[in-house]
């Protein structure tokens, strides 16, 4: 990578990661039951529903996105632990964001419910179980897993600017970058991969490229990657 490629990603980052690009964004919701965690007003498993949560529905346009995490967390009464283990969910097959229906979130739900009957936090399971067990879906071991790498950046990452650093058994040197289009090509432009495919390898390859940047945090470089695309947009 060229010295001033380097320059530049580090500008970038110290520049973006900051909360006020955040306000409007799938990360405020966690980040507002991390807070009420801090004043004992939520629970690690508040903080942790809705991240694994928001980050689902963490496609399309930004302020839809918002605006269906609301009307998702209103239906929650703002309580997702209690929600979830109350069992009694919103289930039909009306659209809550997206191609995602209520009774996707239901199944979501009834999943979460399972799997904190036996545990107090979900920091333990790997990609592949948050995957399957959380999110329902097929093992597939090419899948980049964009919503669960974000939601791990989110959990992980404790610098105390944007993320929420709650997950204090999890080494921020290993995250993987959220792989979604706009990041492809924001790595591609500035030739962090040659690879076409949008799979986990492509995700392993540009956070490979990002450590060479940010060794200590290579996800600092997520923020690095958001300001290029707004200065190509700016331009």
């Amino acid at each position: 990578m060229e010295q001033a490629t380097k320059i530049q990603l580090i500008e970038w980052a110290q520049e973006y990661n900051d909360p006020k690009y955040f306000q409007e964004d799938p990360i405020a919701f966690p980040t507002h039951f991390a807070q009420k965690l801090a004043s004992g007003e939520a629970t690690l498993a508040d903080v942790e529903i809705s991240a694994l949560l928001s980050a689902h529905l963490a496609w399309g346009r930004r302020a839809m996105i918002v605006r269906d995490c609301t009307r998702m967390f209103d239906q929650m009464q703002w309580r997702p632990y209690d929600y979830v283990m109350a069992g009694d969910y919103r289930d039909d097959d009306t659209s809550m964001h997206r191609t995602v229906k209520w009774s996707e979130f239901a199944a979501i739900c009834s999943r979460l419910r399972q799997l904190y009957t036996s545990m107090t936090s979900l920091e333990s399971l790997t990609d592949s179980q948050l995957r399957t067990l959380v999110y329902g879906q097929k093992e597939d071991r090419r899948a980049p897993n964009k919503k669960i790498s974000m939601m791990r950046r989110w959990m992980v990452r404790d610098d105390g600017k944007v993320d929420l650093g709650l997950w204090k058994n999890s080494d921020k040197k290993k995250l993987i970058i959220p792989l979604d289009i706009h990041v492809y090509t924001q790595a591609a432009e500035l030739g962090l991969t040659g690879r076409k495919p949008k799979d986990i390898t492509t995700a392993m390859e540009i956070t490979d490229a990002l450590r060479e940047v940010f060794p200590e945090d290579p996800l600092l470089g997520d923020f690095a990657l958001f300001g290029y695309g707004v200065s190509t947009a700016k331009r």
